[in-house]
């Protein structure tokens, strides 16, 4: 009996921070925020990658949004290469901005410079 309690307090240990990390709680997930601009970073890091994308703001001048996507393992697993999206391209985005209003998004879809929408959640 003790050997389960232990096995379950240890699976505990390591779901619960697992779960946390991926909660969207932080994101407007009930709408999208439609964005067109130019790559200026993209970072292809652990745990997710992020895309930097410069759209014109409301006062006309450049906005930086900072777009979050799923990992690479994930990204890698539906064709999308580090070649997909480069600093310099024009894309356009379907995201959920974070509830703060502040220019960040989770990232829904995007479309390539070359025009294919491609699934980045």
């Amino acid at each position: 009996m003790r050997a389960l309690s232990l096995a379950v307090i240890a699976a505990c240990a390591v779901a619960i921070p697992a779960w946390a990390h991926h909660s969207h709680g932080n994101y407007q997930m009930t709408d999208y925020t439609i964005l067109e601009g130019k790559v200026t970073e993209v970072h292809w890091v652990n745990p997710h990658i992020w895309i930097y994308l410069e759209v014109e703001g409301d006062s006309g001048e450049p906005d930086v949004w900072a777009l979050e996507s799923a990992g690479a393992t994930g990204l890698v697993r539906r064709g999308i290469t580090q070649e997909t999206v480069q600093v310099g391209d024009t894309i356009s985005v379907r995201c959920h901005q974070l509830r703060d209003k502040s220019n960040g998004c989770l990232l829904g879809f995007l479309t390539t410079q070359g025009g294919e929408e491609v699934e980045w959640d």
